[in-house]
């Protein structure tokens, strides 16, 4: 793959809230999370893990738990992506938050794109009550929800937002 086609292929995706009643296969989000896995991390601790929801009652609590998003229940699967604080902070103390939020942003990101290029579409969910959120998945204390990920196949035509100029994100030098 070269740089343009690497740019479609980037440029071709979008968040999808309308998904079909069609399922995910197993092997799907096994390659999914197979891709997160060699995602970059601090220190290579992948301070990291993900619950993998596609039973309807939780789904629509963690609808709930997002304000009401119907795409969490319509979905098919929701990966919950967490920060497992215990492996980043084992080596950087309290600095290890934030890289276990790195961590698990950086492998919601590859999840994401290993979806596209499954041919299957995702929206990436940040807005939720992170305690509700961590009482619905019976999540550890050491764990922090970042992401809810609804997966699926997108229902058609999907809808391309407009971008800001890229120019609009440089600053050279000093901001």
């Amino acid at each position: 793959m070269n740089s343009s086609e690497f740019y479609e292929f980037l440029s071709g995706r979008s968040s999808v809230r309308d998904f079909s009643p069609e399922e995910v296969s197993d092997e799907e989000i096994e390659f999914i999370i197979r891709c997160a896995s060699v995602a970059p991390s601090a220190g290579n601790r992948e301070s990291w893990d993900v619950v993998i929801v596609t039973d309807e009652s939780i789904k629509e609590d963690l609808s709930y738990a997002a304000f009401g998003q119907e795409h969490l229940i319509t979905a098919p699967v929701i990966l919950a992506v967490c920060a497992n604080y215990v492996r980043s902070m084992s080596q950087y103390g309290e600095r290890g938050i934030l890289y276990g939020i790195e961590d698990a942003s950086i492998a919601c990101t590859y999840m994401m794109l290993a979806a596209h290029s499954a041919g299957l579409h995702s929206c990436w969910t940040g807005a939720f009550d992170d305690e509700a959120v961590s009482e619905i998945l019976d999540l550890p204390q050491h764990a922090r929800p970042v992401a809810l990920l609804a997966v699926g196949k997108g229902k058609m035509p999907h809808k391309k937002t407009g971008r800001m100029p890229v120019l609009e994100h440089i600053h050279n030098d000093t901001w």
